[in-house]
């Protein structure tokens, strides 16, 4: 599927360069306790919907983080750039890598209830559990 907007993004140090194919960009939220302990607070994404277009792929460095998952960083300056499924073709994208990504709606958050009481969104959005979100990846 060929989306109508093209979105190019990069590392901080532009070792690395992603393109997106998506007509209507949406940021989510992951509260896990393992994207807390990778950023250091909730982890905001972009779905992409597919496997984005990589330059600069020497650059990066891949994480096993479970069976199932992997994280990918800028292995020059350390930019988080991505969040994949190991057994398809399903990326999490890191917005802060879009300029425009400011621009987008936050519509979803993941794992509230691994959320601490230290900090919450003010945004209304969707809302899903940790068992729910398994229970979508399962089928």
């Amino acid at each position: 599927m060929i989306a109508s907007h093209r979105h190019h993004g990069y590392c901080l140090c532009g070792a690395v360069k992603l393109t997106l194919d998506i007509e209507r960009p949406t940021l989510s939220a992951c509260h896990c306790s393992m994207c807390r302990r990778w950023g250091g607070g909730p982890l905001l994404s972009v779905d992409s919907h597919g496997v984005p277009a990589l330059e600069g792929e020497e650059h990066i460095s891949v994480y096993a983080s479970s069976e199932w998952a992997e994280r990918g960083f800028c292995s020059r300056c350390g930019s988080h750039l991505f969040y994949r499924l190991r057994d398809g073709n399903w990326y999490s994208v890191s917005p802060g890598l879009f300029d425009e990504s400011g621009t987008w709606p936050f519509e979803l958050q993941v794992f509230v209830d691994d959320k601490p009481d230290n900090y919450a969104f003010a945004n209304k959005t969707l809302e899903m559990t940790g068992e729910q979100v398994v229970a979508l990846f399962a089928k």
